[in-house]
């Protein structure tokens, strides 16, 4: 048992060290801004401690009769200020009847406003716009000649249903062509200014067009025939903003709460922050810091961070109780010899030592695993809500998380095992990077992480003790209920792309990736249409019954698929169809092993062959070749020549670099002991370096060797995957009933289907960072910080393959 957690324990050693070795950074707990009524100044990245903000970004003037303005002076990103449940954006600006606008040389008026629809008009038209369709004139504008299926499809879902049903889309000024809802205008690129309604409300938002951006001139308004003179002309996206007392602002990424008092504004920097060796810096006179140091200890914490400290450390306390239940339970009974008792009296007591020790494993485990998920949530929440937790408590939930799940003996396997070393070193990478960073966004990668990590490891023990009472009880699901709970799922996995089609975009929508539900949706349907698959050719059933049953149960499944890679497709990468098709080949190689197709098999495997003398002959194409391509031929050009694009070529370039610099041995030629918690140096350049390019990360801070573990350890857990598998449809071929031989054959193909998507991870991420195929953006499972890949793909099929181990079974 002790062995078993060695290496998950040294990793776990190794994240302590890093936390204890981690040098001091200071960072401003609060900025106030003196100023005379009258008095303005300019501040930027340096006076506000924002990495990701201009060198100007904005004016601040104290005005005596209007309070506090602000003034946007960035050309790249927009200031937001909120303030209750309002928001304001510098660049947009509220519509209101008799409002005029102009774009170039056209004057708009708005007509009327009521919230639900906006009336406004040029020289020579009338328009009206509900927030999701534009008409012109009272009639409706075709779809755009170049808009997919998707857009079309929105198009007349708007145009046909009622409005309480429409998707809201953006109204978009500029550009040659009127269709769809694009108002052309001939002088202005397209996208140079939109409309949207929002909470009620219609916004003229500054756009950010291809070309030269015009500027936005808000025009005095006319109300009854009368022009507010008070009213001056103004550039949208130079306007000034009122300064909301006890809102917040974010200036870049970097968010600030406010308080205002007479002359002095203070900003309270709580996100996004640059972090400095040293509490000194110069300043102007009117700007004053407040400084406080970096905490990563948890002796200087606030009260609910030593509350969730001292729940974290009864969870601990009842894991290693945990430990000593099973051990307890486990051990062999001594026979007794003695006159004492008869051998009926020793089994009594024992089967009553056995009971006893059941219930007190089940109830400690609930209790355990009911904590560690409330401390989980509760970290998340101040993640969003307050301040992050420091990196110790952090640690204190993986250390849980982890231990929590090697403690039952089923989950102590090999896959267990790797699969728990891989974790710790993933989170190992993730502390590194946030304490080498120079900014304390950096570090929420950790935390995180950590957090969905107990909130898996918790829910899996849970789950694990409810099959464990329901298969005690004889309590199994009939096949129908099965069949709807897999339909279920997956429509809750096709509403999940469908939102992202329509409200999100490559990084998915509202903070998750429904794609990773899909994934494994799409795995276990599958897996159920094939397991049945082998019970048609009983005696007794007819050929036209197999038919109509191989239509029922084949057609959820294609479906899913087409429409899992109609989403992915919409996404400006192919790596998803890559995925889909390393998915599809084991898929197959699966069922021909399976059912022992042999011109199956060599098909498949002639196909993989095919893949790798592709990827060769692309490598020796000339860049005219791959030209003519036309769709996907930049993608091709920047593998093949990286110097020459200096965009996504120079990411690939410094990615190669950090991998040199790192040699075998690790940047310190200490397999990276040395630089544990130290600082991170240029390699935090590399774009993307949390998730895409984590493995060179973590090539240049431990080196080839250490990759050579890291590769050691996902060799291990994909044979574990499939041995598991394998040993699954072995008790399938032995099962005495129908249900025994369909779950066998259902968790074969299940994890089957499951370790071929986490393959093509590995070989995409791989392949990326060491310059094999072209730049795909997939994360490398269990080292990238990808918060809903670790939530929604990799904890449940861990717990479903611990749920599948043959010790599993047999209890």
């Amino acid at each position: 048992m002790f062995a078993a957690l060695m290496l998950p324990a040294a990793l776990l050693a190794l994240q302590l060290l890093a936390t204890l070795r981690a040098p001091a950074a200071w960072q401003p707990a609060s900025i106030a801004v003196r100023l005379a009524a009258g008095d303005s100044i300019e501040l930027g990245a340096r006076e506000l401690a924002a990495a990701q903000a201009d060198r100007r970004h904005l004016r601040l003037r104290h005005d005596a009769q209007q309070g506090w303005m602000v003034q946007n002076l960035s050309s790249t990103h927009r200031l937001l200020l909120q303030s209750g449940d309002t928001e304001q954006h510098s660049g947009s600006s509220v519509l209101a009847s008799g409002q005029r606008f102009q774009l170039g040389t056209t004057l708009f008026r708005v007509d009327s406003e009521n919230g639900g629809n906006l009336a406004f008009s040029t020289a020579e038209h009338h328009w009206r716009y509900d927030g999701a369709v534009l008409y012109p004139d009272g009639k409706r504008q075709p779809a755009c000649p170049q808009s997919h299926g998707l857009a079309r499809l929105a198009g007349y879902w708007n145009a046909y249903l009622p409005r309480w049903l429409a998707l809201a889309r953006p109204l978009t000024l500029g550009g040659n062509l009127y269709c769809d809802n694009r108002l052309g205008l001939a002088q202005a690129s397209p996208g140079s200014a939109l409309i949207t309604r929002e909470h009620g409300r219609f916004l003229l938002h500054a756009g950010n067009p291809d070309g030269a951006p015009l500027p936005v001139l808000l025009l005095p308004r006319h109300t009854d025939g009368q022009m507010q003179v008070q009213e001056q002309v103004q550039d949208i996206r130079r306007q000034e903003l009122p300064v909301p007392d006890a809102g917040t602002i974010i200036i870049g990424h970097t968010r600030f709460a406010i308080a205002l008092h007479d002359d002095t504004l203070t900003l309270r920097p709580t996100q996004h922050v640059q972090l400095y060796t040293a509490p000194e810096i110069s300043l102007p006179q009117a700007v004053q810091w407040q400084w406080q140091q970096r905490e990563l200890g948890l002796a200087k914490a606030a009260a609910p961070v030593r509350t969730l400290a001292i729940a974290l450390a009864i969870c601990l306390a009842g894991v290693i109780c945990l430990y000593g239940l099973h051990a307890l339970s486990a051990a062999p009974h001594a026979q007794g010899s003695g006159p004492i008792g008869t051998p009926k009296d020793l089994q009594h007591r024992t089967t009553l030592k056995n009971r006893l020790t059941s219930a007190l494993t089940a109830a400690l485990t609930v209790t355990t695993a009911l904590l560690l998920l409330g401390c989980a949530l509760a970290a998340m929440l101040m993640q969003r809500s307050v301040q992050a937790p420091p990196a110790s408590l952090s640690l204190l939930l993986a250390s849980s998380a982890l231990l929590l799940w090697l403690s039952h003996p089923a989950r102590r396997t090999m896959l267990g095992i790797c699969a728990c070393s891989l974790l710790a070193l993933g989170l190992l990478s993730q502390l590194e990077l946030g304490l080498g960073a120079s900014e304390s966004a950096w570090l929420r990668f950790y935390q995180k992480s950590s957090a969905l990590l107990a909130l898996g490891a918790s829910a899996t023990a849970l789950c694990q003790l409810w099959l464990q009472r329901r298969k005690m009880q004889g309590h199994y699901l009939p096949q129908r209920q099965l069949e709807w709970l897999l339909a279920g799922f997956a429509a809750v996995a096709l509403a999940g792309l469908l939102l992202q089609v329509v409200f999100g975009d490559e990084t998915g929508v509202f903070d998750l990736q429904p794609v990773e539900l899909a994934k494994l949706a799409l795995t276990a349907l599958t897996a159920h249409c094939l397991a049945l698959r082998f019970s048609w050719h009983e005696a007794g059933t007819s050929l036209s019954a197999r038919s109509g049953r191989w239509l029922h149960l084949i057609a959820p499944a294609l479906l899913f698929l087409m429409l899992l890679g109609l989403a992915l497709v919409q996404v400006d990468d192919f790596s998803p169809l890559i995925l889909l098709l390393v998915w599809c080949s084991a898929m197959a190689l699966a069922y021909a092993l399976a059912a022992r197709r042999r011109g199956l098999l060599a098909g498949v495997i002639a196909l993989g062959l095919l893949a790798v003398a592709a990827i060769t002959a692309l490598r020796l194409l000339g860049s005219d070749e791959l030209i003519r391509w036309g769709f996907y031929a930049d993608r091709f050009l920047v593998w093949l020549h990286p110097a020459l694009h200096p965009h996504t070529g120079q990411q690939l370039l410094a990615g190669a670099q950090a991998i040199a610099d790192g040699g075998w041995w690790g940047s310190d030629q200490r397999l990276g002991l040395l630089t544990l918690g130290q600082h991170a140096s240029d390699v935090l350049r590399v774009p993307a370096i949390q998730d895409d390019f984590a493995a060179s990360f973590f090539l240049n801070r431990h080196g080839l060797l250490a990759g050579l573990l890291l590769w050691c350890l996902q060799a291990s857990l994909l044979y574990a995957l499939v041995r598991t598998a394998w040993q699954n449809y072995q008790l399938a071929l032995s099962a005495r009933h129908f249900r025994q031989a369909w779950l066998g054959r259902f968790r074969y193909f299940a994890l089957c289907g499951a370790a071929a998507l986490v393959l093509g991870h590995f070989l995409l991420s791989w392949g990326t960072n060491l310059a094999i195929f072209p730049i795909m953006g997939q994360p490398m499972s269990f080292l990238s910080a990808g918060g809903s890949h670790l939530l929604f793909f990799l904890c449940p099929l861990l717990a479903f393959s611990a749920f599948s181990a043959p010790s599993m079974q047999g209890e």
